[in-house]
Parts: structure tokens; C-alpha cells; sequence
């Protein structure tokens, strides 16, 4: 089966029998609705974070060692850190359970990723009215250190994931 778009550019060029076809775009769009309830959720996460927090260790991103500390002293860094461990394993879990050959698994998993982090900062927008831009710095993990990098990153980052996603399916 081949698939186009306005009958000039294909989007898949391969052959594949329309029950396939189907089942992986159900399979896809399940995953998304997961990833966006996810994401959902992690942003719920930090707005309970930051109303019971004090404002301004969150304003710390620039000053590493002082935002470390904040969350030491705070009694969370070690929490924030294993929620972000046991974040990658239900994606991970996830991503296995939907997929049987690694190759699957492996685009379910950054499938599910991108949607997760592309929704976790719309939910954020839409709850806290942050990140004020897509250049605003953010606290991108704990896990293994600190990673702060504008919010433009993780976005775009998902959005290549998602292509390889699609890519690895499409070649599986």
C-alpha cells in the first residue's frame, strides 16, 4: 500500500496490507493519548511542587549549586530523582508491552517520549502560564546530573524522535 499526500508526496512507500496499516495507526494513537495523559500528569506534578515550595529556590535554574541545594534542603532532590527514574521505566514498560521486536519497542518508547515531553510544557503553559518562551531555561532532569537547557530543546528533540520513531516502523 502506498500512502501520499496530496497524490504527489508519499508518506509511506512500502508495502503493507491496509489491516497493518490500520492497527499500527490505532497502536500509535493510543500511545499518544497515553504520552499527553502522561505528560498531563508530570506537569500536574510540578504545579503541586511550586505551590508548596517556596518561589524562589525556582528561580535558581541559572545558579546550579544554589538550585541543589534548594532541593536538598527542601528534602526532594532524591525524590524528584527516582520520580524521573520511575518516569522512564513506565514509558520503557509501556513501550515494551506495545511493541514485539526491539526495533518497535525502541520507536514506541521515543514515540511515547515525545508526546510526554511536548505535552508536559503545553500543560505547564496552560496551568502556571510557563515557560514564558520557548528560550526560557528549564530543569530538563535530575538523572544522572542536572541538565538546564532552553525549553526549545526538548521540543525539538521530540520532534526528531518522533521522525525516528516513524522511520524505524517504517523500515521494520
Amino acid at each position: 500500500m502506498e500512502l501520499t499526500i496530496n497524490g504527489n508526496c508519499p508518506l509511506f512507500h512500502y508495502s503493507i496490507s491496509t489491516s497493518l496499516f490500520l492497527a499500527l495507526m490505532k497502536k500509535l494513537i493510543s500511545l499518544s493519548i497515553f504520552g499527553i495523559a502522561f505528560g498531563y500528569l508530570e506537569a500536574v506534578v510540578v504545579v503541586y511542587i511550586r505551590r508548596i515550595l517556596p518561589e524562589d529556590g525556582w528561580r535558581m535554574v541559572h545558579n546550579l549549586p544554589g538550585l541543589l541545594q534548594f532541593l536538598s534542603c527542601q528534602k526532594i532532590l532524591f525524590i524528584e530523582q527516582t520520580r524521573e527514574v520511575s518516569t522512564i521505566v513506565i514509558l520503557a514498560c509501556v513501550a515494551i508491552l506495545s511493541g514485539t521486536k526491539l526495533r518497535e519497542r525502541l520507536a514506541y518508547f521515543l514515540w511515547i517520549f515525545a508526546f510526554w515531553d511536548i505535552f508536559y510544557y503545553i500543560f505547564l503553559k496552560l496551568w502556571l502560564g510557563w515557560p514564558e518562551s520557548l528560550f526560557t531555561l528549564d530543569i530538563l532532569f535530575l538523572i544522572p546530573a542536572p541538565w538546564i537547557a532552553p525549553v526549545l530543546l526538548p521540543i525539538i528533540c521530540s520532534l526528531l524522535m518522533m521522525g525516528v520513531a516513524v522511520y524505524l516502523l517504517k523500515t521494520r
